[in-house]
Parts: C-alpha cells; structure tokens; sequence
C-alpha cells in the first residue's frame, strides 16, 4: 500500500477597512492586514490580496517540499506541478466567492449545501460499497446521513438572518457614501 504523507497548513487572516475621502473628492477604501500560518505561528503584514496570495502559496509550496524531499527528482516536479495548479484555483476562484457570497448570501449558501449534500452522498456510496463487500449485504446509509427537516429549518433561518444583516450593513455602507449636502 501506498504511504501517504498529509499534513495541515492553517491560516488566521486579518482585515481592517478604511474608508476616507481622497484629495480628489472621491470615497476610497484600503484594507489592512495580517496572515497568520497557525503551525509556524510566520506572519505577514499586508495591503493586498496578492499579499495572501503569496504568503499562502509561499507556507503551502514549503509544506509540499518538505512532503516530497524523499521522492525522486521527476516526481517531485509532477507533485509540485499539481500543487501549483490547485492554489492558481483557488487564488481565482476565492475571490469571486467572496464578492458573490456578500452580494447574496443565500444562494452561495445554497450552492455550498448543495456541495456538502453532494460529498455526503459520496462518502455514503462509498461506506456502502465496503460494507457490501465486508457483510455482502446492502445498508442504506442515506437515512443516516441526511439532515432533518428541523437541521435545514435551522440553517435557512441563520441564512435569513444573515441575509438581512448584509442588507441593512449595505443600507449603512450606501448612506455613508453619499456626499452630504453643505450649509
């Protein structure tokens, strides 16, 4: 069997908005930051997400080599090569998530039930699949695995709420932005 090597990199990101008034009149915001890599207890100040971008990808390149050191050259460039495509993933698809889950938290919660439903039944299938082949009878583990009608009840109400936060914090964020009218 195949020897498996995991390991876990965690991050801690810290972000502080300004909003302030440019000498050009205009309204602008600037984000100020810190990453944390919670194994190493490494942080980074940034202004960017290009800062994450980097550091992340810098703590995760690092964890991979160190993951890898024993293998031959040539497999060490395929694993790395894989490693470097997954976070260009994720450094694309990440901020797009943000954007749409603030303009509509609802549905990007729908959209990641669907996707943990989705792991769920997959990870049903394949349970079922081993006992099959351990008891050589079938289990019908999707009862088990599926959430009550309470369990959704709940989440859609947190969603609901949440929702009408991020409109009221838009209302504030709008009223703030408009230019006040001088005496």
């Amino acid at each position: 069997m195949a020897e498996k090597k995991e390991e876990t990199a965690s991050f801690v990101l810290r972000l502080s908005q300004k909003i302030y008034k440019g000498e050009d009149g205009e309204s602008h915001i600037q984000y100020r930051g810190n990453i944390r890599h919670v194994q190493s207890g490494d942080e980074s100040r940034l202004t960017s997400f290009e800062g994450v971008e980097e550091f992340v990808s810098s703590k995760l390149t690092d964890l991979t080599k160190k993951a890898i050191e024993d293998k031959p050259e040539e497999e060490q460039k395929g694993i790395l090569t894989k490693s470097f495509d997954f976070w260009k993933k994720v450094a694309t698809a990440t901020p797009k998530l943000v954007i749409d889950s603030i303009k509509d938290p609802k549905k990007q919660a729908h959209q990641i039930q669907e996707q943990i439903q989705d792991q769920i039944h997959q990870f049903g299938d394949a349970i079922s699949h081993k006992i099959e082949e351990k008891i050589g009878g079938k289990l019908d583990i999707e009862n088990i695995l599926s959430p009550s009608k309470s369990e959704i009840k709940q989440i859609l109400d947190t969603l609901s709420a949440l929702s009408t936060q991020v409109e009221k914090l838009n209302m504030q964020m709008e009223a703030m932005n408009k230019p006040t009218k001088k005496k």
